[in-house]
């Protein structure tokens, strides 16, 4: 149990000497704060298993989680798998809700998709395993990754994930290995969760791209589609608003267009999910539209800034 130097470690002190004489738990306090990815090392070098199980503080574990992604492990090519993740609050808010159909979607379709050629392209932190002697050979480029010049510290799992490909392992999805984890509630800490994950995103797709031509076809195409997917929507939005303000007139092909694209991407997920409430995720297009998308755009124009956002 890792403490990375928390500013209120004496708000915590009573569960440290609750726990410190229970021989099930070794606790690792930090002297100061150094965020995540340095915690995480700190535990990975103090462990002595043959798999490693990164979880974040707000994960839950479903009670065969551990023994379904241990038997996936058994393969010797497999540095990491992730489970399917679910939102444990998905009930607070109309948002918590998109967001756990958003994390259906990018777990049952995108790695998925990926997984059945090989190569996730990022086991998500809330919950993945690592093959010990894989981070063994990674830790130290792991723990020295910098972007012009300065200590790159979030995008941990993204990271990871292409450092594992890089080093000829195999990445997996186990679909029926469950962890729930608290997402948030409001839209101002989810955009700035957002604008933290697409810099992260961006930061390692130019990484990435030097691995393509070994992996199999599709994951170049899922890569292009990925990053040229969000230019081509807000090209198209741009120039509908362009066309409103010059002529007057409504751009109801591209309107079209847009809700068409929107309706069969969620009448194919509530089919495979069985679960009509995924065609509410419709209301996850003006999101993407209004919201994403700038953040987006001000993510590629601030790629330097390595600030969590979360404090």
């Amino acid at each position: 149990v890792v403490d990375d130097g928390s500013w209120n470690r004496e708000d915590v002190a009573p569960v440290h000497q609750e726990f410190a004489r229970d021989p099930r738990f070794n606790f690792i306090l930090l002297p100061k704060n150094v965020g995540k990815r340095k915690a995480q090392i700190a535990a990975i070098r103090c462990s002595s298993g043959d798999l490693v199980l990164n979880v974040d503080s707000d994960t839950i574990l479903a009670s065969d989680m551990v023994g379904k992604l241990a038997l996936r492990m058994q393969d010797a090519e497999i540095g990491a798998a992730m489970g399917q993740l679910t939102a444990s609050n998905r009930n607070a808010t109309w948002l918590t809700g998109l967001i756990d159909m958003e994390y259906w979607l990018a777990c049952n379709e995108e790695r998925a998709a990926q997984a059945r050629f090989g190569a996730v392209m990022c086991c998500c932190g809330p919950c993945a395993m690592y093959r010990r002697s894989a981070l063994d050979l990674l830790l130290d480029q792991y723990e020295a990754q910098y972007f012009r010049g300065k200590p790159s510290d979030f995008g941990e799992d993204r990271h990871l994930t292409i450092l594992m490909l890089k080093a000829g392992f195999r990445t997996e999805y186990v679909s029926d290995a469950y962890a729930a984890t608290l997402v948030p509630d409001g839209l101002g800490p989810y955009l700035r969760q957002q604008l933290r994950w697409a810099r992260s995103t961006f930061r390692d797709t130019l990484l990435a791209l030097r691995l393509l031509p070994g992996l199999d076809p599709y994951l170049t195409l899922d890569v292009i589609g990925q990053n040229l997917g969000p230019l081509l929507l807000a090209f198209s939005v741009v120039t509908g608003i362009a066309q409103v303000a010059v002529t007057g007139t409504v751009p109801w092909w591209t309107v079209l267009m847009i809700a068409s694209m929107t309706f069969v991407r969620c009448a194919v997920a509530a089919f495979r999910a069985r679960q009509l409430r995924f065609l509410a995720f419709s209301l996850h297009t003006p999101i993407n539209i209004f919201l994403l998308l700038p953040v987006k755009a001000y993510a590629l124009c601030t790629l330097s800034n390595s600030d969590w956002l979360s404090r």
